[in-house]
């Protein structure tokens, strides 16, 4: 038997919750009011096509090296495509390829999100959400093997995360979203489930031969429609069967708490081991905007805005990361993937909105519709010698061609000083007294 949902998590209560949660009312600034900041680095490009091995950038992860900081690297989900590593300069180091299809009609490995774990078992851990199998993968990183850092590790009996058999998975409501977790009693992943309003909680297990298993723990449902103000009910539009999912995510360490962005609604505020309430403390403006899906389009058509939702995200709410400082300070960072900026929040008390910013072209082209992102305070060598954010750019540049002449899905990821953001945002340089491995 599978664990269920906490059924006081689930429905109207967590409606009210929604509906009564406040947001910051600073007006939405225009996109040539925005901070741009640029990047120093970029990755090679990734190509979604049969040539390009159908890769597809999505969530980057860095890893502090336990030595050498300069020699840390960015490790990033691309579907189809697998995992890839690379070093600060964005340089590719190591590419793992997603697992096959274990028959013909069932659907092959798509990795999208990735976060790491520090010392469990003596190691460090790159753990993977492989929606395509509904499964967790997990790589052992070592820094003693600079050309092959990571290698699998993954419970060979590892079980589905939220399906019961094959038949389930390949109906694609699979594990997507991942934050990992650490506390007095274990090392955890919270992951979301596609096109589905639940996450659940796994607790990493040792397994023979020093593979690392799961368990799944609980779950909790966030609501899939919300009472307004004026005392309708709005339901997100989207494509038939699908609910409004959850994907970005991430983990305050220092406190203990998740924070989840349900895409076409805002970013929830909840214990990280998923036994309180949680709170939606801001909205994507489309909240509340009705909608009438046409299936010839497959878009949603919108009707009257009356202004229920918020001013700093425009669906979808994505990637989520924080910059820690010392004494509980620091910041939460969202993809606004809509208007392709980023929302900076606070991270202490009620998560006060401060600012907003935007990659863009210098050097390097600038990041559109983010995924993923993360943000990492440790001085990483000399280029990033006061901490660095790495983010998805989904519409890399210059574009490429087929044989046909069509052009090619091109994405990759952008590397940028996190002194640049600071000093556009009006933010704080903290790069001493925290440490990823002691949270």
């Amino acid at each position: 038997m599978r664990p269920l949902s906490p059924p006081s998590l689930a429905g109207l209560a967590l409606s009210l919750v929604a509906a009564l949660a406040p947001v910051a009312t600073a007006s939405p600034a225009q996109a040539d009011e925005v901070p741009t900041v640029t990047a120093k680095f970029e990755t090679p490009a990734l190509f979604d096509d049969g040539d390009g091995g159908n890769a597809n950038g999505d969530d980057p992860a860095i890893w502090v090296h336990p030595a050498k900081p300069g020699k840390s690297l960015v490790v990033a989900t691309a579907k189809e495509g697998g995992l890839y590593v690379y070093d600060l300069k964005g340089a590719q180091v190591q590419h793992i390829a997603a697992p096959a299809a274990p028959g013909e009609d069932d659907e092959p490995g798509r990795f999208n999100n990735v976060d790491l774990v520090y010392g469990f078992g003596g190691r460090d851990l790159a753990v993977v959400t492989d929606r395509g199998r509904d499964q967790l993968r997990i790589y052992a990183v070592d820094p003693a093997a600079p050309n092959a850092p990571l290698t699998d590790v993954t419970d060979p009996n590892a079980p589905f995360v939220f399906n019961d058999d094959q038949e389930q998975v390949n109906e694609a409501k699979t594990v997507y979203g991942l934050a990992t977790w650490q506390d007095k009693t274990g090392v955890y992943a919270l992951v979301s489930r596609r096109h589905q309003t639940s996450i659940g909680l796994l607790r990493l297990t040792p397994a023979p031969g020093g593979k690392v298993g799961y368990q799944l723990i609980r779950t909790l449902t966030l609501p899939s429609s919300f009472r307004l103000p004026d005392g309708t009910t709005w339901t997100p539009c989207l494509e038939p069967g699908e609910l409004a999912q959850v994907e970005g995510m991430v983990v305050d360490g220092g406190r203990d708490v998740l924070y989840a962005a349900q895409e076409d609604v805002g970013i929830w505020r909840m214990p990280a081991d998923l036994s309180g309430q949680p709170v939606l403390f801001d909205k994507v403006r489309e909240y509340g905007v009705p909608g009438v899906y046409d299936p010839e389009t497959e878009e949603c058509d919108p009707g009257l805005d009356r202004g229920f939702g918020g001013n700093h995200l425009s669906a979808d709410a994505e990637g989520l990361t924080i910059y820690y400082r010392n004494g509980g300070a620091g910041y939460l960072l969202a993809s606004s993937q809509g208007d392709n900026t980023f929302a900076v929040y606070r991270r202490e008390g009620g998560n006060a909105y401060i600012g907003q910013f935007q990659v863009g072209p210098r050097r390097v082209d600038g990041a559109q519709t983010s995924d993923g992102a993360m943000a990492m305070n440790v001085p990483l060598g000399d280029t990033f010698g006061n901490g660095l954010f790495v983010t998805h750019d989904g519409v890399n540049t210059p574009e490429a061609k087929d044989a046909d002449g069509e052009v090619r899905e091109n994405t990759n990821f952008k590397f940028v000083k996190w002194e640049d953001i600071a000093r556009k945002v009006g933010l704080r340089v903290e790069t001493r007294g925290w440490d990823p491995r002691k949270q």
